[in-house]
């Protein structure tokens, strides 16, 4: 049975965690609560862990979200806001903490620093898996986690603050807000006027701004989990299809010894405890890093590598055994999210035609050389995207998630994820994009 009851936590803790030397995690009626229900990672997260076992609950601040449509969440809880009302949304954290009902929370995004700053406000003994306050703040901001890569002698491209900005810099270069998500307060300027402006657009009070000589060579990321800052486990990758605002919407799972080497060094030195996910470019596998996100970003990808971050995450909130040695993904593997495909390309080209050819499926080819991450459907029902195609708005970040359920031509009935764009004229055609 998968009914709610089947998966609660059962009196005096039955559960349990088991972290096999292979990097694959079992989990047995584990209940765990995710810290919101709008991100990737959050969707990602629920698969990763219900094809192991487990149903997660997520909190949701209001509206649609695709962590809602997953059939793996067992129950939408609503909480406030955190940007808005960060006190009120610990108190029902700790309300559903201190009800016994979970045995692990997961912050799957920016609520992890939220968790390190109110620690105290939440139970002594809640199963969070975050690091001090104090090692957040080393790595939450740009500007900051560049001074901390200075220090640690880290590789990384030329920087400078633009309060204490030199007579002559390089053009192009990037323009960075200290604080900011998905590739939203990046601006890339060719000449000293469009440096002055992105300034002006990027510069809020009390948060810092930065220059930046670009890097070369692709993109690519180190995921990381810590425990005080031990090593547990550790996978690389590098971008072959671009998602939104610039995200790897596909991976391919590489073999980079010094990437790994780094994260390990930076972890240490912080004592860090939980995820730790770092943005780098590289050449022949020598990385250059460029960002800090201070918890697990996207865990799909690491899975389909034999790297169990959610799994081996409540492992650690539980007190469950842990790998002695760190496991270390394969390389070789490729995965991709055909709905952050299809969100790339409608923000990048405004076309219908390169939203159809951005899914894999389109590629007939390679429909075996790539895992989708999000959606299993040969281990669930089907999963289609529903794609609404309008008119094209030429504006950055217009184009949104969207989510719902629908009825076949066949009568039956799934839940989708999908795109929209704003201003649809009546009658507009759509299209079917499977995830098959």
């Amino acid at each position: 049975s998968r009914s709610g009851r089947w998966w609660r936590q059962r009196p005096g803790g039955t559960s349990t965690v088991d972290c096999v030397p292979g990097g694959t995690s079992t989990v047995d009626c584990v209940v765990v609560l995710l810290s919101e229900s709008v991100s990737l990672t959050a969707r990602e997260t629920l698969t990763v862990l219900g094809m192991r076992g487990v149903r997660a609950d997520v909190l949701a601040a209001g509206g649609l979200s695709i962590g809602r449509f997953s059939c793996w969440r067992r129950r939408s809880i609503p909480v406030p806001l955190p940007s808005l009302d960060p006190l009120g949304y610990l108190a029902v954290v700790r309300t559903l903490i201190a009800s016994g009902d979970y045995e692990a929370v997961l912050a799957t995004h920016e609520q992890a620093w939220l968790f390190a700053a109110g620690r105290l406000l939440l139970p002594q003994d809640a199963p969070i898996v975050v690091a001090s306050i104090e090692a957040f703040d080393r790595v939450a901001g740009k500007v900051d986690f560049a001074t901390l890569l200075d220090e640690l002698r880290v590789p990384q491209p030329k920087w400078w603050p633009t309060g204490d900005r030199p007579s002559t810099v390089p053009y192009p270069h990037w323009v960075k807000a200290s604080h900011g998500t998905a590739g939203r307060c990046v601006r890339r300027v060719a000449n000293a006027g469009q440096e002055r402006e992105a300034i002006r657009e990027l510069s809020w009070p009390n948060d810092a701004v930065m220059g930046q000589v670009p890097a070369p060579g692709q993109y690519g990321q180190v995921r990381a989990l810590f425990d005080h800052g031990r090593l547990i486990a550790v996978h690389t990758s590098v971008q072959v299809g671009c998602g939104a605002g610039g995200s790897a919407a596909a991976r391919l799972n590489v073999d980079h010894p010094e990437a790994r080497e780094h994260v390990a060094r930076i972890g240490e030195h912080l004592a860090w405890r939980g995820g730790l996910t770092i943005d780098y470019l590289h050449v022949d596998g020598q990385p250059q890093f460029i960002e800090c996100n201070p918890r697990t970003v996207e865990p799909g990808n690491a899975a389909h590598a034999g790297v169990d971050f959610p799994p081996l995450t409540i492992a650690l909130s539980t007190g469950a055994p842990v790998p002695d040695k760190p496991i270390v993904g394969r390389a070789g593997v490729r995965t991709h999210s055909a709905m952050a495909l299809a969100l790339g390309a409608a923000e990048r080209h405004n076309s219908r035609a390169a939203v159809l050819t951005s899914h894999p499926g389109a590629r007939l080819r390679n429909r075996s050389k790539t895992h989708e991450h999000i959606s299993t459907i040969r281990r669930q029902h089907r999963t289609p995207h529903l794609v609404l195609i309008s008119k094209p708005t030429g504006r950055r970040g217009s184009v949104t998630l969207c989510t719902g359920r629908v009825t076949g031509p066949q009568g039956w009935s799934t839940n989708i994820d999908g795109l929209f764009v704003p201003n649809l004229p009546q009658r507009q055609p759509y299209w079917w994009l499977s995830t098959e």
